[in-house]
């Protein structure tokens, strides 16, 4: 698990603690823990419109659907990445598979993406799609 990944799990864990932190809040209280000297770290885009992504969509296990990012391709990068996990989940050990997988033939260097996705799956965080 990267640092994203650990921003993600931690993130999460502050929604659900029941201090009233939106996704987003609880974000930006994560990163800033993980990242305390890199204002850089901290605002990155991509994986945080993931994060805010999968809490937009209900895929976060405990943490109401809403409105949380403008945000469409990552959103969908990670979107994409739980579908491909729900039928093979040991791709949760292999980011660069993964990410290259969901790329569909796309090139498109990743940006810690498939870390906060892994990560909350792997924490058992994610609610797992139903495959039909």
């Amino acid at each position: 698990m990267g640092k994203y990944g650990e921003a993600s799990i931690i993130a999460t864990r502050l929604v659900l603690k029941g201090e009233k932190l939106s996704p987003a809040e609880a974000w930006k209280e994560a990163v800033k823990n993980v990242f305390p000297d890199s204002k850089s770290s901290q605002i990155k885009g991509c994986p945080k419109n993931t994060f805010l992504g999968l809490c937009e969509e209900g895929y976060i296990k405990n943490i109401n659907r809403g409105s949380y990012t403008r945000s469409k391709k990552n959103k969908e990068y990670g979107l994409r990445a739980i579908k491909v996990l729900a039928k093979y989940p040991s791709m949760s050990k292999d980011e660069k598979a993964l990410w290259d997988l969901i790329l569909n033939g796309e090139t498109k260097t990743p940006n810690h993406q498939m870390d906060v996705v892994c990560s909350l799956w792997n924490a058992d965080l994610i609610k797992k799609p139903t495959l039909f």
